[in-house]
């Protein structure tokens, strides 16, 4: 089974923009700026856009939580690499 959210980047297009794909109902991406997750967001609908906007307002917390999560852990991996 794919984990709930994935991280994607384009950095040799789009150096400034991450994606957080959503691999559940409802799938998306989302799209956003690498420094903050709420700056130029646009999110892209592979399914039907949902009407709830409850659903729509807890699927960005999550994906910004995991946004958030992914990148503080990346930069401790980074840490870690450059203190051995």
């Amino acid at each position: 089974m794919l984990p709930k959210f994935l991280l994607a980047d384009n950095s040799q297009e789009l150096p400034d923009t991450l994606f957080i794909i959503h691999t559940r109902s409802p799938k998306c991406i989302v799209e956003c700026d690498v420094e903050d997750f709420n700056s130029n967001q646009t999110i892209h609908w592979l399914e039907k856009t949902p009407e709830d906007q409850n659903l729509i307002e807890d699927l960005m917390d999550e994906a910004e939580t995991f946004f958030n999560d992914e990148l503080e852990n990346q930069e401790d991996l980074y840490d870690e690499e450059f203190d051995d």
